[in-house]
C-alpha cells in the first residue's frame, strides 16, 4: 500500500535532482576558461515503480511512480575526434620547434651586413688583390692583415652562435625529457584515482579531462598512440614500445655521448637502448642538434679548413720581402702531435689508429691527360666505404669530378703544382672524426704509380686509418701529408704571429727558378686573390663564393620549408581543436538555458511539496475537528 508521505519523497527527489542540475551548469560555466574541460551534462530517469510485475502486490491499477533519479553525469565527448588530435599534436610539435630554432640560425648568417662573414670575406679577397698590385708597400701588407683578422673574428663570432644555438637545443633536449617522464608519473597517478572513482560507480570527468590534456602535451613532445579499450589498463605506445599501461611506465633518460662532444643521447631508462621518435618536439630537438646545426658549424668548418690549406699552400712557396718562404700565413693546430698522426683511440695506452687530413701524390698530372689504366677506387663514405671504377679512356679530370661527385668522405684535386691531393671531409656519422681520411685503396695504378699516392695496389697496399704508422702506405716519406686538424677549425682558425708582427714577412711574389722574389713580384698575392672564384672548395669543387651563397641558400630554404609547414600543421590542429570546441565546449546560452530549466524545475517541486504539505497539515492536524 502507498505511503501517506510518499508524495513528500518524490518532491525530495526532484529537489535533489534538480538541485545537482544546477550545481552541473554552475561547474561548466567556472571552468568555461579552463583548457581542456569539457561540459558535462546530468542524465535523468524515473525512479522504480512502486509495484513491480514479478512481486507479489495488491490489486492496484497501474504502477505507482516514485518520482526521478539522476542516472550519471556524463562529459560530452568523443573519443575519434580526441584519437585524431593526438595523433597531429607530434606533428605541430616538431614543426614548431623546428621553425623556432631555424629562424635563429638564419639569423646567424645576418645577411647582408656589413659585419657578416660574406662581406668581410669579400673585403679580404679585396686586400690580396691590391697587394698583388703593390706588393712593396707596407699599407697593402697591413691591411691583408688586419682585414683577415676582421674576418677570422667574425667566423669565430659565428661559430660561437652556432654553438650557442646547439646548446640551447641540448637543454631544450633534457628539459623535454624531463617533461616527458613528468607527464608520465602525472598521468599514472590520475589512472590511479580514475580507477577508485570508477570502481564505486561514478564519472570521473574532471579526471578524464586532466588525463587527456596530459595526453595531448605529451603527443607534442613524442610520437604516440593510446588504447584505452580496456579500462583498467589505460596504454600509451610510441615506436612499438609501452611507454606505460595501466600503472605502470617506461621512463627516459639522457646520457652525455663522448663521440657528439658530450652532448646526451635519450635512452629508456630500463634498458639502455637508444631511443628513436618520428615526430614530436624531441624528435625535432634531436634533428636540429645534431643534424641542422651540427651541418652548419661543418659547412663553416669547411671553409676555414680550406683558408687554412689552400692559403698556406701557396704562401709556404712564396717570398716574403726578407728573402724567406716556407711561412704559414694562417697558424695550424694539429689534432695529434705525433708526426704520423698516431693516436690512441680506445684509450690502453698503444696507439691505435691513424688521423690523417690531406695527403698529395709525388707525381705531376695534367687534367685533360688519358689514363689509359682500369681499376676502381675504394674511399670512405658515411656508411661503409664506396667503390669508384675509372676506365683507359677516362681522363685525370673526369676521375677527380668522379671521385668528388660520389658521396665518398675523401675528395680530390690537383694543387698549385699540379699533384692530385686528396682530403677528408667532416664525418656524417657521429663515431667518425671530421677531417681524417679513414680509407684509400686502388685496384689498379691510377693512385699507385700514376699519381703518386699509395706504395702499392689492392688490400695489401691500401691505406686505413684503423692502425698506427698507417702513413707507411703513402708515398713521398712523410712530406706529402698533413695531420688532421683540432676539431672546429672556425672557432680557433687566426692568422699566424710571426706575420703580425712583422708584415716583411708577408709573401706577395713566388720569385723565379728557386731565387727570392723581387720587391715588386705581386704573383703569389694574385694566386691567393683568384682562390676567390676559382673551383677549390672540398666537395663539390665550388669556388668560395658560390660555397657561401649555396651554403645561405641552403639555410633560408630548410628555414622557410619549417615555417610553411608549421603554419600548414598549426592550422590542421586549430581546425581539429575547433571542432572539439564546437562538441564539448562550454556554451554560455546553452547553459543559461539549462539553468532556466532546472530553477523551473526546482520550483515546481517546491511547490508540490509545499502543496502536500498543506494537505498533510489537514489530514493531521484538522481532521475530525
Amino acid at each position: 500500500m502507498q505511503s501517506t508521505f510518499s508524495g513528500i519523497e518524490i518532491g525530495k527527489r526532484s529537489l535533489i535532482a534538480h538541485t545537482q542540475g544546477m550545481t552541473t551548469v554552475g561547474h561548466n560555466l567556472s571552468n568555461a576558461s579552463v583548457e581542456g574541460y569539457s561540459r558535462q551534462r546530468v542524465h535523468f530517469k524515473p525512479t522504480d515503480a512502486l509495484y513491480m510485475p514479478q512481486l507479489n502486490r495488491e490489486n492496484t491499477p497501474g504502477q505507482i511512480g516514485q518520482g526521478v533519479d539522476i542516472t550519471r553525469i556524463e562529459r560530452v565527448h568523443d573519443e575519434l575526434l580526441e584519437g585524431k588530435i593526438v595523433s597531429r599534436a607530434n606533428g605541430r610539435g616538431y614543426w614548431e620547434a623546428r621553425d623556432s630554432y631555424m629562424l635563429q640560425l638564419e639569423q646567424v648568417y645576418n645577411e647582408p651586413t656589413e659585419s657578416s662573414v660574406r662581406t668581410l670575406m669579400d673585403r679580404f679577397w679585396d686586400s690580396w688583390q691590391e697587394l698583388s698590385i703593390h706588393p712593396q708597400e707596407g699599407a697593402a701588407r697591413q691591411a691583408v692583415v688586419q682585414r683577415g683578422e676582421a674576418l677570422m673574428d667574425g667566423i669565430h663570432r659565428q661559430y660561437s652562435r652556432m654553438k650557442e644555438i646547439r646548446n640551447m637545443v641540448e637543454d631544450d633536449l633534457t628539459a623535454t625529457v624531463g617533461r616527458v617522464n613528468a607527464i608520465l608519473n602525472d598521468v599514472r597517478s590520475l589512472n590511479e584515482e580514475i580507477l577508485k572513482v570508477e570502481a564505486l560507480g561514478d564519472n570521473p570527468n574532471d579526471l578524464l579531462d586532466r588525463r587527456d590534456l596530459l595526453v595531448k602535451e605529451l603527443s607534442g613532445l613524442i610520437n604516440i598512440t593510446v588504447d584505452n579499450r580496456d579500462p583498467d589498463e589505460f596504454s600509451i605506445h610510441t615506436q612499438g614500445r609501452h611507454l606505460m599501461q595501466g600503472r605502470v611506465l617506461t621512463p627516459l633518460r639522457t646520457d652525455p655521448n663522448p663521440l657528439n662532444e658530450g652532448y646526451s643521447t635519450v635512452r629508456w631508462a630500463e634498458s639502455g637502448e637508444e631511443a628513436y621518435f618520428t615526430g614530436g618536439k624531441l624528435q625535432a630537438l634531436l634533428d636540429l642538434r645534431d643534424g641542422d646545426i651540427r651541418g652548419e658549424i661543418q659547412k663553416l668548418d669547411v671553409l676555414a679548413m680550406n683558408y687554412i690549406d689552400l692559403v698556406n699552400e701557396i704562401h709556404r712557396s712564396a717570398y716574403g720581402l726578407d728573402g724567406q718562404n716556407g711561412r704559414a700565413f694562417f697558424e695550424e693546430v694539429p689534432f695529434v702531435t705525433d708526426v704520423a698522426g698516431n693516436y690512441d683511440r680506445n684509450g690502453d695506452g698503444e696507439f691505435d689508429s691513424s688521423y690523417i687530413f690531406r695527403v698529395s701524390g709525388t707525381n705531376n698530372l695534367n687534367p685533360q691527360d688519358h689514363l689509359g689504366l682500369q681499376g676502381t677506387i675504394t674511399l670512405s663514405g658515411p656508411q661503409g666505404n664506396i667503390e669508384i671504377p675509372y676506365n683507359p679512356t677516362d681522363t685525370v679530370g673526369d676521375v677527380i669530378s668522379r671521385i668528388n661527385r660520389s658521396g665518398a668522405e675523401v675528395v680530390a684535386r690537383l694543387d698549385q703544382s699540379g699533384r692530385m691531393a686528396m682530403k677528408a671531409l667532416p664525418a656524417t656519422e657521429l663515431e667518425n672524426p671530421d677531417f681524417v681520411i679513414r680509407h684509400i685503396e686502388d685496384s689498379g695504378q691510377f693512385l699507385v704509380g700514376y699519381a703518386g699516392i699509395l706504395q702499392g695496389s689492392g688490400a695489401e697496399g691500401a691505406y686505413d686509418w684503423e692502425q698506427a704508422d698507417a702513413v707507411l702506405a703513402f708515398r713521398g716519406g712523410g712530406d706529402n701529408y698533413a695531420v688532421a686538424p683540432v676539431a672546429h677549425p672556425s672557432g680557433w682558425i687566426e692568422i699566424s704571429g710571426a706575420l703580425k708582427n712583422d708584415i716583411n714577412r708577408l709573401a706577395a711574389g713566388f720569385g723565379e727558378n728557386g731565387r727570392p722574389a723581387n720587391p715588386g713580384d705581386g704573383s703569389a698575392a694574385l694566386s691567393v686573390a683568384q682562390l676567390r672564384t676559382r673551383p677549390v672548395m672540398l666537395g663539390n669543387l665550388m669556388s668560395f663564393d658560390d660555397f657561401f651563397a649555396e651554403t645561405i641558400a641552403d639555410a633560408g630554404l630548410r628555414g622557410e620549408q619549417a615555417q610553411r609547414t608549421f603554419e600548414t600543421e598549426n592550422l590542421v590542429m586549430k581546425e581539429l581543436e575547433g571542432m572539439k570546441q564546437a562538441l564539448s565546449g562550454v556554451n554560455i546560452d546553452e547553459e543559461f538555458s539549462q539553468l532556466i530549466k532546472f530553477q523551473h524545475g526546482y520550483n515546481a517541486a517546491a511547490r508540490f511539496i509545499s502543496t502536500f504539505n498543506s494537505m498533510l497539515d489537514t489530514i493531521i492536524n484538522r481532521l475530525g475537528v
